[in-house]
């Protein structure tokens, strides 16, 4: 696995500072989804193991709200450069061809982002005109999958400004060589 070297803190300081603010606001906005998770279930356990009285649809709840949660984490994530590399493949290849294919990985995953972002509001809409809702709670599916939209959205452009950073890179080292 790859760790973070001191270059790639370089490029984090290369990204423009507001998206790094609103990748920052974005993972906030999913830690207090995921507090309010928290308190929520453990509320639903003490109702359930003291009063067996649990919370009417706390599964359900968490589902959805994970779900929106881990999107609204993922922007931070890329922004931060922490996702998970397999590098096992590359270490012996030179810094150029690193570069290029840190690049490639980091378009396709703006390209996969932004489709799914994509996806996710026809489908929010879809589910909207349809009114389907959940099982117990009744609550609009359309809900969650357009809250998830904003976090797909940015990590999409998180990548997309990466890769540029990376093409500017290799620009500049074979401009000096």
């Amino acid at each position: 696995m790859q760790t973070i070297s001191h270059s790639h803190l370089q490029d984090i300081a290369d990204i423009p500072s507001w998206l790094g603010r609103t990748c920052v606001i974005s993972a906030s906005i999913g830690g207090i989804f995921l507090v309010g998770l928290a308190l929520m279930t453990l509320v639903s356990v003490i109702g359930r193991a003291f009063f067996s009285s649990p919370l009417q649809g706390d599964i359900e709840l968490v589902q959805l709200g994970c779900a929106v949660c881990i999107a609204c984490f993922l922007p931070y994530t890329q922004f931060k450069k922490a996702n998970i590399i397999v590098d096992f493949f590359t270490t012996k290849c030179s810094k150029r061809s690193q570069t290029i294919m840190d690049a490639v990985g980091t378009f396709l995953l703006g390209v996969c982002f932004f489709v799914l972002a994509w996806r996710l509001s026809v489908g929010g809409l879809i589910n909207k005109e349809n009114g389907e809702t959940s099982m117990l709670m009744a609550i609009p599916i359309w809900v969650p999958y357009f809250l998830m939209v904003p976090g797909f959205t940015l990590t999409s452009v998180v990548s997309f400004f990466q890769t540029y950073i990376l093409i500017s890179q290799l620009h500049h080292h074979s401009s000096n060589e």
